[in-house]
């Protein structure tokens, strides 16, 4: 019988590999992070595959949220914002912390990648930036964040193997979604162009998010797991959906007695169009130059709504009025 020491030292080596090839290949762009072994066909028993079908519902849930709508839609209050930074920071605190005293687990030493993913120091400046100096003293652990703060401890002092479903589900995710949400959080909040108030989103180490992605999976599906573990870490992942969810939701109500003046400057979905395509100009303007009078007579429509009209005219007033004058010296 092979000893856990054994089966750890291999781990340690076969991952101490791969990291060096990821990051041969990150200095040159990411583009061939993927190794052979990396790149194997996926199935549906492989460890990823399993915890992306079973959080789908999940994951739906907690992306169709109204606080989650309106951030996408850039209807975002500055101090709302500034309490959902607070929350990531007590929750990414606790993932880290419980990944530092286990990264010799068997089943997390793979996924140990603190230079690339860790983000409790992100996020403590982008709290300096949002709170000032003293801003340790004026943030505090929410009613919503703090179950989701404890089972992390739990997590990592009585069932490590599970800090796998929530590094799994925050880091995947901040790699993929979160990057959208950084770019509609500096356009409605103004904030600066060189990332203060969003280091949260900015993954240094990682030069190509999706190789990156593909490299994480790839350790997950090497993890030895029979089919009790599977299911006792998809569990903890639609929890760890779930304690998600519930901060968003609180987040909404905080938000319902923030009296703060925002611009709705987010991108709608297609699908709350209503099939008006006069709603959304990307695509009236695109199907404008596509040649079709039609689409061409909507984006026209669209360019001279009231507001636009009233504009226009003001200008068209300004300069006959300019014309005048000039004739009549």
């Amino acid at each position: 019988m092979i000893e856990q020491s054994e089966i750890l030292s291999r781990r340690t080596r076969h991952k101490h590999k791969q990291f060096m090839m990821a990051a041969d290949s990150v200095s040159n762009g990411g583009e061939n992070i993927i190794t052979d072994s990396d790149d194997d066909t996926l199935s549906p028993d492989d460890l990823s595959e399993v915890l992306t079908a079973g959080t789908k519902e999940s994951h739906d849930r907690a992306e169709n949220s109204p606080f989650v709508k309106d951030f996408l839609r850039g209807r975002i209050k500055r101090e709302l914002f500034k309490l959902g930074t607070a929350a990531l920071y007590y929750v990414y605190s606790a993932i880290e912390e419980e990944i530092e005293k286990n990264k010799e687990h068997p089943m997390f030493a793979p996924l140990y990648f603190p230079s690339e993913l860790h983000r409790r120091d992100a996020l403590a400046k982008d709290l300096e930036y949002l709170y000032g100096e003293d801003w340790e003293s004026k943030i505090s652990c929410s009613a919503a964040t703090r179950p989701y703060v404890e089972r992390i401890h739990e997590v990592g002092r009585d069932d490590p193997a599970l800090l796998v479903a929530h590094a799994w589900t925050r880091y995947m995710g901040d790699l993929s979604g979160g990057q959208i949400l950084k770019k509609v959080a500096q356009r409605a909040l103004k904030l600066p162009p060189t990332g203060e108030g969003v280091k949260f989103y900015h993954f240094e180490g990682i030069h190509s998010p999706t190789a990156f992605k593909r490299l994480y999976r790839s350790r997950m599906n090497e993890l030895e797991v029979d089919a009790e573990t599977k299911k006792k870490l998809l569990d903890e992942a639609n929890l760890a959906f779930k304690y998600n969810l519930d901060v968003f939701t609180e987040l909404q109500e905080i938000g319902k007695d923030i009296k703060e003046e925002v611009q709705d400057i987010g991108f709608h979905a297609h699908g709350d169009m209503g099939g008006d395509i006069s709603k959304c100009p990307y695509y009236a303007a695109k199907m404008a130059v596509s040649g079709s009078t039609t689409h061409a007579c909507n984006f026209a429509k669209m360019l001279l709504g009231p507001s636009t009209v009233q504009v226009i005219l003001a200008m068209c007033v300004a300069a006959a009025a300019g014309l005048a004058a000039w004739y009549l010296m």
